[in-house]
C-alpha cells in the first residue's frame, strides 16, 4: 500500500502540533519545538484566518490519519466499522486505530515512532501469541501477547532495545517484560489513556455531512 514518504516535519507544521512522527530525541524535533509549529511556506507566519466549520473538521480528520499513518480509504473503512459498534463512534474509531499491531508495538516501547513500528512489523520481527504476524493493520485483542521473534533477537537493534526498554514510556494498559522482549495487552485503553489531542467528535461530523 502507498505511504506518505515526504518530510514529516512539514506535516507537523501544517497541523500545528506534534504528530509523533519523529523520535523525541531527534535534533529536528528539538528545533521544531524551539521555533514553534509555524505552517510551512512563505506565508506561514501571516495572520491566521478564520477557519470554517468544515475546515476544522477536515484538519481534525487529517491529524488522526497522519498520527496513525493511515490512508484515506482505510481510515474511512475504520470509521464505517466504528459506526456499527455500540457506544460513541469517535471513541470506537480511536480504539480501532489503537489496536492496530503497529500501534501496539509503538505503545509497548519496541519502536520510537509508529512508522518505525510499522517497518519492524512488515519485516517480520514480531509474533502474536507465538505466531508470526507481518501485517501492521492486524487488529489486536486484550489478552494477546506480542513478542520479538526468537530469530530476530540477536539483531543489534533489539540488543540495544533490551537495555533501553525499561526507560521508555509504556502504555498503562499493557505489561512489558524487557528481558523477554515481550508484552501483553492487559485490557482495552480508555479514551483518556489514549493521550492524543484530538476532537473525535469533529471527525464524526466530517463523515456525517
Amino acid at each position: 500500500m502507498a505511504r506518505y514518504t515526504g518530510p514529516v516535519l512539514k506535516l507537523m507544521r501544517r497541523e500545528g502540533m506534534d504528530l509523533f512522527l519523529k523520535s523525541d530525541k531527534s535534533s529536528a524535533m528539538e528545533s521544531l519545538r524551539r521555533k514553534g509549529y509555524v505552517p510551512p511556506g512563505s506565508h506561514g507566519q501571516r495572520r491566521a484566518r478564520k477557519v470554517s466549520e468544515y475546515g476544522l473538521q477536515l484538519r481534525e480528520k487529517q491529524k488522526a490519519r497522519r498520527i496513525y499513518g493511515v490512508l484515506e480509504r482505510q481510515f474511512r473503512h475504520y470509521f464505517a466499522m466504528a459506526e456499527k459498534r455500540p457506544g460513541l463512534t469517535g471513541e470506537n474509531l480511536l480504539l480501532l486505530l489503537e489496536m492496530r499491531l503497529d500501534n501496539i508495538v509503538y505503545r509497548m516501547g519496541f519502536a520510537e515512532t509508529r512508522a518505525q513500528a510499522r517497518q519492524l512489523v512488515v519485516h517480520g520481527h514480531f509474533d502474536v501469541n507465538g505466531q508470526k504476524v507481518d501485517i501492521p493493520s492486524y487488529r489486536c485483542k486484550a489478552g494477546e501477547e506480542i513478542s520479538v521473534r526468537e530469530r530476530s533477537r540477536p539483531n543489534n537493534y533489539f540488543q540495544v532495545l533490551q537495555v533501553e526498554l525499561p526507560r521508555r514510556v509504556i502504555a498503562p494498559w499493557t505489561a512489558v517484560n524487557a528481558n523477554a522482549l515481550s508484552g501483553r495487552i492487559e485490557r482495552l485503553p480508555g479514551r483518556e489513556e489514549i493521550g492524543i489531542e484530538l476532537n473525535d467528535q469533529l471527525i464524526v461530523e466530517f463523515y456525517s455531512r
